[in-house]
Formats: C-alpha cells, sequence, structure tokens
C-alpha cells in the first residue's frame, strides 16, 4: 500500500514521497520539517510577500511559507494517530488511480520495473482494507518481526527494500541538539503505595520474561564467547579502515542489537497500550541506556573487552571510528556496571525502568508513562530487597544514570559532525538506525553540494 501512495509526489515540495505523515502525502523532509515546527512551537516571518514558490529545490529558503503550506494543505499532529474515514480513503485511492494512469499515458512503452518503488514488493493491500492511518507513517520502529529469530530477514528487506535518494533525507539544518534528552531521570524518587505485591510479581515475571527472550547472546552463549578475542592481525585490519567504512561497521552491529531492544519494550505489558506517538518518542530516547545497560553482560573485566561482532574487543579496536572519548566512556560504563553484579533481574528491571521516563520531551501522556515507570520501581526495589545491601547498589545503579545520559549526548553529537562531513555515507546508514539517531540530523540538500 505505501507503494500505491509513494506515487504520488510530496504535496508541499513535490519530491519523492514516502507516505501519509501528519493527514498528507509528504517527503521525509518535509515530514521532518513539521514535526520540528510543531515540538518548537515555532514561528517564522517570511522576508518577501509571503508568496514563496516551495518547491524541492528552494523548499529550505522560507521557512515561514513552507510551514504555511504545510498547514493549508491539511497537515496536522492531531490527525497522525487518528483514522482515515472511508470518504478520505476513496478520495485517496481514486488519487493514486489518476496519478497512475496520467504515468501510463505520459510513458507507455516504460517497462514495469522502472516503476518499482521501494517497498513493491511488499505485499499487496488495498487502501479500502486498511483504515488505521499510524500503520502508514513513521513505521520502521515498529515494522520489525514479533521475535528477534526474524531479525536477520528484517534487515535484509529493510536494506534493500529503504534505498530512497538522497534529496528524501536532506531536511533543513536546524539544532538537532534538541533530540538529546535533556531530562532529569524520576527513576528513584518516592513513590505512591497502594499497588498489590500480586501485580508487582506479575509486573517483575513478565520484564524479567521479555528480557530473557529479547537479549541479543544467552548467558550460555556469552560463557563460550568470553575468551573468542580479536587476533592482533584482525585488531590491524579494523584500524586500518576509513572512518567511513568503521562507522558503517558499527551502524549495522548497533541496529542488530536495537531490534532487540525494541522488541523488549514491545513485551512489556502496558507499553504498546501507549499511543504511537509516545511509544516512538520512549524508544528513541530511551535505546541506546538500554544497550548501554545490557553492555554489561558482555564485558569481561579481566581483560577490559566488550563483545562486538561475535568477539570480544578492546578500545583499539574502534580507534578509526575517531571517536576515543565515546568509546571510552562506553566501556566505563560498563566497566563500572559489571562491578555491581547485577543479576538477569535487576538489569531487566532496570532497563524497563529507564526506557519507561516520564520526563522525555514531547510525551503526550507522561501520566500513563509514570504508572508504567512506578510499577517498575516497585518491582524493582522488591527485587532488591532479597539482596545484601540493597540500598547501596539502588544508589551506586542511579550513580550511572548521568554518564549514560553523557554518553547518549556524545554520540549524537559525533553522529552529527560525521554526517556533515561524510553526509552520502550517512544517507545510507540502516533505516532502523536513522529512524532512532538520524532523523533529527539535517544534511545539506544533495544539489548544493
Amino acid at each position: 500500500m505505501r507503494a500505491q501512495i509513494e506515487v504520488i509526489p510530496c504535496k508541499i515540495c513535490g519530491d519523492k514521497s514516502s507516505g501519509i505523515h501528519y493527514g498528507v502525502i509528504t517527503c521525509e523532509g518535509c515530514k521532518g520539517f513539521f514535526r520540528r515546527c510543531q515540538q518548537n512551537n515555532a514561528t517564522y516571518s517570511c522576508s518577501r510577500q509571503r508568496s514563496c514558490l516551495i518547491d524541492r529545490t528552494n523548499r529550505n529558503r522560507c521557512q515561514h511559507c513552507r510551514l504555511q503550506k504545510c498547514l493549508s494543505l491539511g497537515m496536522s499532529r492531531d490527525v497522525k494517530f487518528g483514522r482515515m474515514s472511508k470518504k478520505q480513503r476513496d478520495s485517496l485511492y481514486a488519487e493514486v488511480q489518476k496519478h497512475q494512469q496520467s504515468q501510463e499515458q505520459t510513458a507507455p512503452k516504460e517497462a514495469p520495473e522502472s516503476h518499482c518503488t521501494p517497498y513493491s514488493n511488499s505485499s499487496s493491500v488495498g487502501l479500502s482494507d486498511l483504515d488505521d492511518i499510524s500503520a502508514l507513517q513513521d513505521g520502521l520502529l515498529f515494522d520489525l518481526p514479533l521475535t528477534p529469530e526474524g531479525a536477520g530477514y528484517y534487515s535484509t528487506e529493510l536494506l534493500t527494500s529503504a534505498q530512497s535518494s538522497p534529496e528524501q533525507h536532506s531536511a533543513e539544518l536546524s539544532d538537532a541538539r534538541h533530540i538529546k534528552q535533556e531530562y532529569q531521570p524520576s527513576l528513584f524518587s518516592p513513590l505512591p503505595e497502594g499497588t498489590s505485591v500480586l501485580e508487582i510479581e506479575r509486573v517483575s515475571q513478565n520484564i524479567v520474561k521479555s528480557h530473557l527472550e529479547t537479549c541479543q547472546y544467552t548467558a550460555e552463549e556469552l560463557k563460550r564467547l568470553t575468551w573468542t578475542l580479536y587476533t592482533q592481525e584482525e585488531i590491524r585490519t579494523l584500524q586500518s579502515k576509513s572512518t567511513e567504512a568503521m562507522w558503517q561497521h558499527c551502524t549495522h552491529q548497533l541496529t542488530n542489537a536495537i531490534q532487540y531492544v525494541v522488541e523488549f519494550a514491545k513485551r512489556i505489558t502496558g507499553f504498546m497500550d501507549l499511543c504511537q506517538n509516545d511509544q516512538i518518542i520512549l524508544l528513541k530516547a530511551g535505546c541506546l541506556e538500554v544497550l548501554l545497560i545490557r553492555s554489561c553482560r558482555a564485558f569481561n573485566p579481566v581483560n577490559n573487552t566488550l563483545l562486538f561482532d561475535s568477539k570480544y574487543a578492546g578500545t583499539p579496536v574502534f580507534k578509526s571510528l575517531g571517536c576515543d572519548d565515546l568509546i571510552n566512556g562506553v566501556f566505563e560504563l560498563a566497566k563500572g556496571l559489571s562491578r555491581l553484579q547485577l543479576t538477569e533481574e535487576e538489569m531487566a528491571l532496570f532497563s524497563a525502568a529507564v526506557l519507561l521516563s516520564p520526563d522525555r520531551p514531547w510525551l503526550t501522556d507522561t501520566q500513563k508513562v509514570q504508572r508504567l515507570q512506578e510499577h517498575v520501581y516497585l518491582a524493582l526495589q522488591s527485587c532488591l530487597q532479597r539482596s545484601p545491601a540493597s540500598k547501596e547498589k539502588l544508589t551506586k545503579m542511579a550513580s550511572k544514570l548521568h554518564l549514560m545520559k553523557s554518553i547518549c549526548s556524545l554520540h549524537m553529537d559525533k553522529l552529527e559532525f560525521f554526517s556533515l562531513v561524510h553526509p552520502d555515507t550517512a544517507y545510507s546508514f540502516p533505516p532502523l538506525y536513522r529512524e532512532v539517531f538520524v532523523s533529527e540530523v539535517q544534511y545539506p540538500d544533495s544539489n548544493e553540494r
């Protein structure tokens, strides 16, 4: 169905569309522009006559006229997660058919393959068969297979089907730092009592089960791999890689791990009951933090190595990334967490509590998220009370939150800089990685390079 919709160009600038966003068929650039305007409550002025032409080549020149065009054509945050009426579906379907007929008349002898879109290999679905508009946009985070066993297929399919033009990803260059989550963790603040012991036990069992089922490696697999180290020759080979090649390698590995975190979140009771906007915000903001917590499972304190691509690696392996401070921070956190000797239960509940943070900016229903986190926190308290020095352990876990936040911010700084210096490579990062981290990082339009 996305393939059917994508034959219609972006209503705002005429670039290749990527689906329905905020109620209007748009490209990725205009989708991102409108989202940032709404999040920042932006107001712009026009230095001309408020009648600037907005098309693919000059859409970045006047933010005022671009925003007004978005609004005049019906873009609205309110309709993003609503449902299309039958009239809207019929109208959209008619427009698709009209555009297809127009294309066939102008190029009747064109080979069928030339009409293929990045999503044309998906199963055919009629517009009238699906009336939930939320399925038509921002879908990457929720197109994952139900179980991690299908992750290989997901990666291959997504990498081959989501190759879109660089122009589609060239959003206007504004302050990307607003996606770095500036929040004060409420994880360890006092919580109201009154929740039943049975309910807390159910929460704990659900989260621990979800954690164990979505860990990239089991404890037994990690144990077998403990002394599988990179040889000196392999280290030299990785160090000789270009910065671009090493970033590509690392983003692919990180994307594999992200898939398991997404599945972990989806299995937490109550998470899928949140509106899709809040699900995406929590995953984008907390995904890397959960991965950092999980890193202590794959850290060997004896030789300060961390599992990377099925082998244990020291910091020298990542030298060609040009991010020594970031890598050192990751290893420092993994080492500090490993010293706490967290059980799988403690790690699972800690991860869920961090993921379900009600302090993330732009959440729609913070109270609903807070209630979920409160139940997780009570389960974590109950879990820690069974071990000696529980208060000390809780304090030490809380002390790691600041370093985790710093690492996430530093990652965004490095990614933003890399994307500006090597935009072509950044365009080719795995789609899920871009969905989680790169969607707010903007690049110059390709016609300006």
